[in-house]
């Protein structure tokens, strides 16, 4: 199903694009006069609030894999398919209390320099070529080929003139700015994108209702596909394989979670960016709290489309066909919304990729250049991925049904070792170089002969089972050997784990908040 963007709308997205370009080049104004650091130019300075580190982690995390993707699962399976949505609030704010105090007690730049700093350089190299490999075959293909995707439906544009395009527009607003230029301009972005879904789904819902409200309206969506408003699937339900039942509450969507939320370089580098520990603390939880909002801006259409648009072809098709409600005007803005989480999500991903093949390939190689030289190794680095991924997207992406299921598939065949890795670094002193480079051989070898022998498992389950092969393979392989010696990145004892008043009252609210919605839609 094909639309076209009529020239008011079209006006409107040029002016966004056009303002936001103007944006990142009026915040990036202050550091025209002097050479970037690379703490500049990958860590922003380390001067980011906590309301521009709050919007960033959403701006990186809801792209087009997440809108288009997972509305598709919203159209496919219904509301289950927001437990990563709303599990990932309370392992937030489990990250900014146990886990981010660590990262920055150790003064980091990347993930793979804190595994160098607590294990050595083999399992620093190791994790840093499979990010990267995944960053670029697995995030950037997955976004750029969703958001073409999107691009050809709404706006009648190929879908190749799209990626190339949010290719560019992306290197255009954060190549010169780095980290800052992206981490500010997601403010932007954040708003576009909650007025955007919201307003979508507000829509939506009236469409079905006839006009008459939309807690009409979403009563009888309730009443029409009662099977999608479930949030633990049953092992009758047809999507049981995607959703395993409880497993979404204990099992393993906490590993996937944890290992994203936690140890992904794309996302928690807004936090190594912060003011201060209180700084990145609030921000961890204000994202918290848009994460919770999530579900309205992009299932909720989804499973509308299914009572709007029971006719399209793949399930990933819901979102962009949903855009058609849009009036004149509104509906350019909220393409504009579209993009703008598309191109934040590339921008966060290729300054990511910049930085690990910067700081932890590059310049261990070449350490004798200067910072200015590092900063644009950055810069050719996030091009040369971004044109990498043009070329491959549609070859890897393009067959997929379900692209945001395909995403969670593949990373899951690593999550738990990396998880593992991390967990196990970081908390038990004993853990050695070779215990962690066992759980990462692990993870794949262990998912690969679930996956070949007992393919009827589901893949959140076989992720919480490989994860406790790991933990076991790491424990044992560790007491195999002797105990690291004089390790500081592990010693826990300088760390304060303490937390202010007001952050512990946003987790215990975000805690009755989740168990009121569970309770609700169980």
């Amino acid at each position: 199903m094909n639309y076209s963007l009529d020239p008011i709308d079209l006006g409107v997205f040029i002016v966004y694009a056009a303002g936001l370009l103007a944006l990142a080049l009026w915040i990036s104004r202050d550091e025209k006069s002097r050479d970037r650091t690379t703490q500049d130019y990958f860590l922003a300075s380390k001067s980011l609030p906590w309301w521009a580190i709050g919007a960033s982690l959403i701006a990186a995390n809801i792209s087009a894999e997440q809108i288009i993707g997972m509305s598709g699962s919203g159209f496919a399976l219904g509301l289950g398919i927001a437990s990563y949505e709303w599990m990932a609030a309370i392992t937030l704010i489990l990250v900014g209390k146990y886990l981010l105090p660590i990262f920055l007690k150790n003064g980091i730049y990347t993930m793979p320099q804190y595994l160098e700093q607590r294990f050595d350089s083999r399992v620093k190299t190791t994790l840093a070529l499979f990010w990267l490999g995944v960053f670029i075959f697995v995030n950037l293909t997955s976004v750029l080929w969703l958001g073409g995707l999107a691009i050809q439906s709404v706006a009648g544009i190929d879908w190749m003139y799209g990626m190339i395009f949010l290719a560019v527009f992306s290197v255009a607003y954060s190549t010169y700015g780095g980290l800052k230029a992206v981490a500010y301009t997601d403010i932007i972005q954040v708003v576009l994108l909650v007025f955007g879904g919201f307003f979508l789904s507000y829509l939506a819902l009236q469409q079905i209702s006839g006009g008459e409200g939309v807690l009409k309206g979403f009563n009888i969506l309730t009443e029409k596909v009662p099977g999608h408003f479930d949030m633990i699937l049953s092992p009758d339900n047809s999507e049981y394989m995607n959703l395993p039942g409880i497993s979404v509450l204990v099992g393993g969507l906490w590993v996937m979670n944890v290992g994203y939320w936690g140890f992904n370089q794309y996302i928690i580098q807004r936090a190594l960016a912060a003011k201060s520990i209180q700084e990145a603390q609030k921000g961890i939880a204000f994202a918290a709290y848009l994460k919770l909002l999530m579900p309205i801006i992009v299932v909720l259409p989804g499973i509308a489309a299914v009572i709007l648009f029971p006719d399209i072809e793949k399930p990933d098709q819901a979102y962009p066909s949903m855009m058609s409600l849009m009036p004149v005007g509104i509906k350019g803005l909220v393409f504009a919304a579209l993009v703008a989480a598309i191109v934040s999500s590339l921008a966060s991903m290729t300054n990511s990729i910049s930085t690990i093949f910067t700081m932890d390939i590059y310049r261990p190689v070449r350490h004798d250049k200067d910072e200015n030289h590092y900063v644009n190794i950055g810069r050719l680095a996030t091009v040369t991925s971004l044109v990498v991924a043009v070329c491959v997207a549609q070859p890897l992406i393009g067959q997929s049904e379900q692209a945001f299921q395909y995403i969670q598939e593949f990373t899951g065949l690593f999550s738990p070792g990396i998880t593992v890795i991390f967990l196990m670094g970081m908390f038990w002193k004993r853990t050695t170089s070779t215990g962690a480079l066992a759980a990462a051989i692990g993870s794949a070898a262990f998912s690969v002969l679930f996956a070949f022998f007992l393919p009827e498992l589901p893949f959140m389950d076989r992720i919480g089972i490989v994860f406790l092969m790991c933990l076991a393979l790491t424990y044992f392989v560790s007491l195999r050997e002797s105990a690291p010696k004089n390790d500081g990145s592990v010693d826990l004892s300088d760390v304060n784990f303490g937390t202010t008043t007001g952050f512990n009252i946003a987790g215990i609210g975000c805690v009755l908040i989740l168990i009121g919605l569970y309770v609700t839609w169980w």
